[in-house]
């Protein structure tokens, strides 16, 4: 006869273990002798044994005892089951392995391969890399929200960037991002921008700007992303909504109000 201890370490598991099998009905307690100690004969060793081998492969406790007292036909079914089930959990986890490998490249944990494309070219412009990040983090809602539309705003993206006004605009972007809001400089960059967007706009269309068909709300997220990733860009907006145009996402004109452009 055997002290729980005895039992666990003959079994290989823990005296916790044993005590919670108990708890969990799959292993019965035999009667306290006359010390008030539980003593195990050799049978609560072979099923201790079962019990931790099943737990071991995966089985659930829930269906630990069901499979104890299957017969073979059974049993060989249940165990292709929970094979096949865990076949299941072997793919999921191999798919989390690779996301997590994703990491390493970066944009590519969370983007389609178009939209990081188009972040690469950005940064082979020479564009902030602040910027590219506002940009980042604006596309993940978006590829979120409307995968489908993805290759279109993208494909419409890089045909903007060809265009050396426009990445000359996103030259500028950088820069204002280095000027606090008091500074000179950041007005003339304001003006800067304010005449680029105006040229485009006249030139070619105000829907060449940005994309004006996304949904209120998500512009204003897109909105909100880009002033919490580059402050400045905040103050830059005030001061481009005093020379006829406002928005980040969604560039829009606007009435300047009377007085100062500073």
């Amino acid at each position: 006869m055997l002290t729980i201890g005895e039992l666990a370490s003959y079994a290989g598991v823990t005296v916790r273990a044993v005590r919670h099998y108990h708890a969990k009905g799959l292993l019965p307690e035999p009667e306290r002798d006359h010390s008030g100690y539980r003593r195990y004969d050799a049978t609560a060793v072979v099923e201790l044994i079962k019990i931790r081998t099943l737990a071991d492969a995966g089985v659930p406790l829930a269906r630990v005892r069901q499979l104890l007292q299957a017969d073979e036909e059974e049993f060989a079914t249940a165990v292709a089951d929970i094979d096949k089930r865990l076949r299941a959990e072997i793919r999921d986890r191999q798919r989390h392995r690779e996301r997590i490998a994703r990491l390493a490249a970066g944009d590519n944990l969370v983007l389609p391969p178009e939209v990081v494309a188009f972040l690469d070219q950005l940064r082979a412009l020479g564009v902030d890399e602040r910027i590219v990040r506002v940009e980042r983090d604006g596309w993940i809602p978006l590829a979120a929200h409307s995968p489908e539309r993805i290759p279109e705003w993208t494909a419409r993206k890089r045909a903007q960037i060809a265009d050396p006004e426009l990445v000359d605009f996103y030259l500028t972007l950088g820069q204002a991002l280095d000027r606090p809001d008091g500074d000179p400089q950041l007005v003339e960059l304001a003006d800067k921008m304010a005449v680029y967007i105006t040229e485009m706009a006249d030139e070619q269309g105000e829907d060449y700007l940005d994309d004006t068909d996304i949904d209120p709300p998500i512009v204003k997220l897109l909105d909100t992303l880009a002033f919490d990733t580059a402050p400045p860009a905040r103050r830059l907006i005030e001061l481009l909504k005093k020379r006829g145009w406002t928005g980040w996402t969604k560039i829009e004109r606007v009435d300047p109000p009377r007085g100062d452009h500073g």
